[in-house]
Formats: C-alpha cells, structure tokens, sequence
C-alpha cells in the first residue's frame, strides 16, 4: 500500500477533478453542429471590391474578427470561424435558432459614413439627367426610398465608434445610440461646429437614414441613427456597428442547415455504437481474461470518464468525429491491456508466479505500448495541426483519448493488481 500511496492519490484525483469538470454533462458537454442541429456558411470576402492599399489577405484577416466579434454579440453557444483557402471563412452556428437573421448580421457589411448634403444642388434634376449632378456629389437613398444628393467627401466612418446600443426615444420607439472614441468625438465636434445650419447625412451601406440639421456645435461625442426600427432591427443594427464594418462585401458560396431531428438521430445512433462497442469489449475481456479481464474493464470505463471530463474541462466540442474517436479509445484501451496481459501469460508459462509474471509482463508491454501509442499521437497531432472542422475535432478526442488510455492501461491496472494480489498468490485468473 505504502508503495503505491501517491499513485492512488494520483488516481482519485484525476477521477475527482474529472468528475467535477463534467457537472452537470448538459451544461458541460458542448454538442457539435452534427449533434445539435444548426448552420454552416461558407463565405467568400470579394476581391474584386478591396478598399485602395487593403490587401486580400489582410482583408480576410479583418473579416474573421469583425464575423467573431458580432457572432459573440449575437449570443451563439460555441461557434466555430475559421479561415479556408485564400479567400474564404467557414462559420458553425450549432443550435441556431433565426438562420436568417443570422445571416444578415454575418453578411452585412455594416459601413457607416457620415456625409453633407448638398443644399444648393437639385435633386430632381440630378435624378433626371446624371450629368447634372454637380461635380464631387452624389444620389444616395434614403431607407423610404427618398433621393439625397450628397457631397461625397466621408467627413466621419464607423471606424470612430467607441460603442453602440439600442436606445429608447421619448414615445417607446427605439434608435441606435452612437458614442464615439476620444479622436471620433473631437472630429465630430469640430464637423459639426464648422456646419451649422447645414444637413448631416448619417449613411450605412450607401443607405441614407436620417439627415438631421446640425443646430449647434456637438461635444458629448454622441449621435443617434433613427429611423423606423423594431427593437429586434434595431438590436441587430447596433451588434453589427459594434462589432465594425466588413472591409468588403462577402458572398455566401454554401448554406447548409443540419435540423435538430438529424443531431438528434446521430446522437442516438453514436450512443448506441458507442455502448454496444463497449459491452463487446466487456464481454470479451472477461470471457478471454477472467477476473483480469474485469480489471481491463474498469479501466476502460475510467479511461471515458477522465476523457469526457478533460474534454469539458478544455471546452472541446463533441462532434460525431469525436464520438467515433472515443470508440477509438476504448479499443487502443483494451489493446495496451491485451498486449500486457499477453505478456504476463507468456511469464507465468515460463514458470514464474503472480507477482513476478506482472512485474515482468508490465516492463515488457510497455515499450510496444509507448511506441504504438506516440506513432498515433503524432498522427493525431498532424490532424490537428492541418485538418479542419469536424476533422480537428477527432484530433483532438484522439489525441487526449491516447494520453488517458496509457495512464488508464499502465497505472491503474497496475496499482489494482498491486492491491488486489497477494504476494504468495499461487494462481492468476488471467
């Protein structure tokens, strides 16, 4: 017992803290798009439409914070956003419930500029005859359909903003308030103390929508974008310039929608894989191995624990991947016990007892065990390091799964036999 002291400490330990990180599983256990149901976008930043001196790259690099940054306001439980290819992003929402309105948050661009109107020109006759419209102007509309002639010099973009939020007018109806950073308000201040008397235009994605008289000088840093809005519009509409504006349009290539019906029936069908696989391992090591066998058992069964609950303690998302790697697991489990229990065997036929045929047969396993162990290691590693998706995902349950099993194989079943053997044993049920 003295000898093995630590390493039971060692074991009760890492089954307490594995316990303890996987309660409650349904708060714990992160359900990956093909379990949970939900959306995958597969999107394009243009190329064609960069902003001067923006390079494609840099512009792909901006898009995936500014798409992280509004999916986290938007609420969306483990999301997945990643770069694919040169000019392309994935997006995982698991569990969404409004794909649509998803889809108008991630996809819109979300420019915010701030314009003067062009008092002195004439709408009709610029809308009529586009050579009328005066040279450094341009039409833009209004969200009712209203023409705006504009000078098209941008005294201010969104890039300014420090923050915004939905706000409640005098009557109930709601409008976007916009704070600006300290360089924003100052320019603001400045725009509006040089133009008094004249229409401001605030302007998101070539849409006008107000154009209010600038009465004073403003030095709050403060403006407000109003307009016919629900609060859910509106919400929507502050998360997005919150979040910043995507450096160019992006065009959804591919809409896949996985219906919680499907997750379910895959949760139901890896499950029953998963306890089907380990009743037949259960069956067969102890028919084959005896009492021995059920030793290997107990440790495979720890060996799901420890993994479900590093894998909440990570925060890594169960995929069917990851399900069909924890089968994987269990069968490099019982494989590591096999090859010891095979090797105790050969020990105990060579005329040697109990005791020293596991002593024998663990040092012996081991090396075979260790390199079988970190070839796939390094394979699942590969995995991660160049896979995608659902493909890291199994990397990952791999990956922990061999480092759990080996502890599980080599450790556990070892102090067991320790505690459980007698030292004058005659017989082994192996």
């Amino acid at each position: 017992m003295r000898r093995n002291r630590w390493r039971i400490i060692l074991i009760i330990g890492v089954v307490a803290l594995s316990i303890w990180a996987l309660y409650p599983p349904s708060e714990k256990i992160h359900l990956g798009l093909d379990l949970l149901g939900g959306m995958q976008l597969l999107l394009e930043v243009d190329a064609t439409r960069l902003p001067e001196g923006v390079s494609l790259p840099d512009a792909v690099d901006r898009a995936l914070m500014v798409i992280r940054n509004r999916i986290d306001q938007f609420g969306v439980r483990e999301p997945l956003v990643q770069r694919q290819g040169e000019n392309w992003i994935v997006v995982q929402l698991p569990g969404i419930k409004d794909p649509q309105r998803a889809i108008d948050i991630i996809g819109r661009t979300a420019l915010l500029e701030f314009k003067l109107v062009d008092e002195e020109g004439n709408v009709a006759e610029a809308q009529s005859d586009t050579s009328g419209i005066p040279y450094g102007d341009e039409i833009l509309y209004g969200t009712d359909g209203k023409p705006y002639l504009l000078k098209k010099e941008v005294l201010l973009t969104g890039a300014a903003l420090a923050s915004a939020r939905v706000e409640l007018g005098e009557f109930g109806a709601p409008h976007i308030g916009l704070e600006f950073n300290p360089d924003g308000a100052k320019k603001f201040a400045r725009i509006t103390r040089k133009n008094i008397g004249k229409r401001l235009a605030i302007i998101l994605d070539n849409r006008v929508h107000s154009a209010p008289v600038i009465k004073d000088e403003i030095t709050g840093g403060r403006a407000q974008i109003t307009g016919r809005f629900t609060i859910e519009e509106a919400n929507d509409l502050a998360i997005v310039l919150k979040a910043g504006a995507l450096p160019a349009p992006v065009r959804i290539i591919e809409n896949r929608t996985v219906g919680p019906s499907l997750g379910e029936d895959s949760i139901r069908k890896g499950l029953f894989a998963s306890i089907l696989g380990l009743v037949l391992v259960v069956v067969f090591m102890f028919v084959y191995y005896g009492l021995s066998g059920l030793i290997a058992d107990f440790a495979v069964l720890l060996n799901i624990v420890i993994l479900m609950g590093a894998m909440a303690g990570f925060g890594a998302t169960l995929t069917l991947p990851g399900i069909a790697g924890i089968i994987l697991t269990v069968g490099m489990s019982v494989d590591a016990n096999v090859l010891i229990f095979e090797r105790i065997r050969e020990e105990i036929r060579n005329g040697k007892g109990p005791w020293a045929a596991i002593a024998a047969g663990y040092s012996r396993a081991f090396p075979a065990i260790f390199d079988s162990n970190l070839t796939t290691l390094i394979t699942a590693l590969l995995l991660f390091q160049f896979g995608t998706g659902p493909v890291k995902g199994f990397a990952v349950t791999l990956s922990l799964g061999i480092l759990i099993s080996m502890f599980t194989a080599i450790v556990v079943t070892r102090v067991i036999f320790d505690e459980s053997i007698p030292r004058d044993a005659q017989k082994l049920s192996i």
